[in-house]
């Protein structure tokens, strides 16, 4: 298995992967912006593509097998607590989560890790989110934060046997775009320098 950051030709990859990940938040927001001629997917190769955007492939990394895209990574620093966002530019069910990013403020931010379907059980998480503390150190960072639905019970456990301990929680908003209800977990751990 190799690792390696991703490049504008891996923006499609990106894109299917997000919504993976997402389980429907990335496609409610792209479906907004979607013009009538085009296909989901392409509005979400569009936004990967990228230069200035936290949803960029220059904050993806990628698990390769056999040279076959199987898994991303998607972190970045979350900005100063005087760059944070109003939350009254955003739909509700965001609140919480951009409430659990704020109590985080400068830390390395993981947004989303997933896999191909036909890739899963074989120990790409566990392998990209090895590279994560390197990529903290890399921008800056003393803290890696995470934010998980607490029915995400899988990633709850893989993070948590990681190292990472929940330091905040807000209820969750519920709405259609996600299958979620209960709590939203934020968990962190100190990124060092090895």
């Amino acid at each position: 298995m190799e690792i390696r950051k991703a490049s504008l030709s891996d923006c499609r990859a990106i894109a299917e992967l997000a919504l993976i990940a997402s389980e429907g938040m990335t496609a409610y927001f792209w479906e907004q912006s979607r013009k009538a001629d085009q296909e989901i997917i392409e509005v979400g190769v569009l936004n990967a593509a990228s230069e200035c955007d936290n949803f960029s492939y220059r904050n993806a990394y990628l698990a390769l097998i056999d040279n076959e895209i199987a898994g991303m990574l998607l972190a970045y620093r979350l900005p100063n607590p005087e760059n944070a966002e109003d939350l009254k530019k955003f739909p509700e069910f965001l609140h919480p989560l951009i409430e659990l990013e704020q109590c985080v403020p400068n830390s390395f931010y993981l947004n989303m890790l997933a896999t191909y379907p036909q890739h899963r059980n074989k120990g790409i998480g566990k392998k990209l989110m090895s590279t994560i503390n390197q990529l903290a150190v890399a921008a800056s960072c003393t803290t890696i934060s995470i934010e998980v639905f607490e029915q995400n019970e899988g990633a709850l456990r893989l993070y948590q046997r990681l190292g990472y301990h929940i330091v905040e929680q807000r209820d969750v908003v519920p709405h259609a775009c996600h299958p979620y209800e209960g709590k939203i977990f934020l968990l962190t751990k100190n990124a060092s320098v090895e």
